[in-house]
């Protein structure tokens, strides 16, 4: 919250309009010695505590129309065109101070999924297309965060049509910094949103990231990676597209990345990959001999690493160690020459099932009383995903040699 805006003065007509006029208010005569710290005001009281708790009750509440009202004002100024905001002398820079203002506020979920009915989240929309990068970059953060975790403000963004400049900022945006802000944002927007996933399936995102994989910025590579192992994970009929569109050989290159979490991501999207069973992610496969070759590079350079080094790159022995047990059904060397659990590390496996043999005759009993015709369910089969665009991404003609 923007505390400087909410100090005493705040505290003062919220203490004023509790008086009667005819003796000290419960907020004023709370007023005095001691002191506490709420939402961002010094607050002195005395009295019972449950006095101080009523006094911090209602500060934050009245806090809280402050901070409305305040995103309302914001709202406001945004909506006002351009033209009009530059005669009044408002810059480019006090935009973006703007926005990043409104970016603290919605911090909290309450706070973003009021920004809609305070008739700020259009406005914001509206400058992801603005002609300043820094005020599209800013404006997509803003979204990030409206939208984390929040299935409101996802369906609120998308139907407001924030989903197109966030894609259309993310493939073809001049500026670098401003194509890695609005993968951000589209990232938070479509996790465990279905309907997000399937625009971004149907707009060809997947070849975006394809394209984001081979930029020289470790960040933007690192988010791209991100974003499509969550798709993976989640639906891995997809997987065979993934592979069609050449993303192992990508990911093969990047995991001899300098970035430890460029490395460790490409590792966890080979690992997704390799772990389906469909025809189509075969083909990663097909090139058995490269991805011994870069994974026994991999376990070199671990035996080389210093210790702390050797700390840091835990995630990754990990994932060289998986990766490997499913593509050659062995374990690493990592296993066999004690780096794949340092001393002090907890071990990922699963612990001796102590308590399964009290439980086995129960399972066996259970066993003869199953029907003998019992099928499994038809739905287990596996089946054919859908097919996306092979195409080039919406940006890679007017975009091409942007980064």
């Amino acid at each position: 919250m923007a505390g400087d805006r909410l100090s005493w003065s705040g505290l003062l007509k919220w203490s004023l309009s509790y008086a009667d006029g005819t003796r000290p208010s419960r907020a004023i005569s709370c007023v005095a010695d001691g002191g506490e710290l709420v939402g961002g005001v010094w607050v002195v009281v005395r009295g019972s505590e449950e006095e101080r708790r009523w006094l911090a009750e209602a500060v934050e509440r009245h806090m809280m129309v402050d901070v409305v009202s305040r995103m309302r004002e914001i709202a406001l100024l945004m909506s006002t065109p351009l033209s009009v905001l530059e005669a009044h002398g408002i810059t480019p820079d006090d935009i973006e101070g703007l926005l990043a203002e409104l970016q603290v506020h919605v911090e909290s979920i309450d706070m973003a999924n009021d920004l809609h009915s305070v008739g700020g989240l259009v406005p914001v929309i509206k400058y992801l297309r603005n002609s300043n990068a820094r005020i599209r970059a800013r404006a997509a953060d803003v979204v990030t965060t409206v939208v984390q975790n929040n299935p409101t403000s996802q369906q609120l963004v998308m139907e407001a049509s924030g989903f197109d400049p966030l894609l259309s900022n993310f493939t073809s945006d001049p500026d670098l910094t401003a194509r890695i802000k609005a993968l951000g944002a589209l990232s938070s927007l479509i996790r465990n949103n279905k309907p997000g996933v399937s625009a971004f399936r149907l707009a060809n995102g997947y070849a975006g990231l394809r394209d984001a994989l081979t930029s020289e910025s470790a960040r933007f590579q690192r988010k791209a990676l991100n974003l499509t192992n969550y798709l993976l994970s989640e639906s891995h009929s997809d997987c065979s597209v993934f592979a069609q569109l050449g993303f192992p050989r990508l990911m093969m290159h990047l995991v001899s990345s300098d970035d430890l979490g460029v490395r460790e991501a490409a590792l966890g999207g080979l690992l997704e990959l390799a772990r389906d069973t469909t025809l189509g992610s075969r083909s990663l496969l097909a090139d058995h001999d490269r991805l011994r070759r870069l994974l026994q590079a991999r376990i070199e350079r671990i035996r080389m690493m210093a210790p702390e080094d050797l700390d840091a790159a835990r995630e990754e022995r990990q994932l060289v160690d998986s990766l490997w047990i499913t593509c050659y059904h062995e374990p690493s060397t990592l296993h066999v020459e004690g780096l794949l659990v340092l001393p002090g590390e907890e071990c990922f496996e699963q612990p001796p099932d102590v308590a399964g043999r009290f439980f086995e005759p129960l399972r066996r009993s259970s066993a003869r009383r199953a029907p003998s015709n019992e099928r499994s369910d038809p739905g287990d089969g596996t089946g054919g995903g859908m097919m996306l665009l092979l195409g080039p991404s919406p940006g890679s003609r007017s975009n091409s040699g942007s980064n």
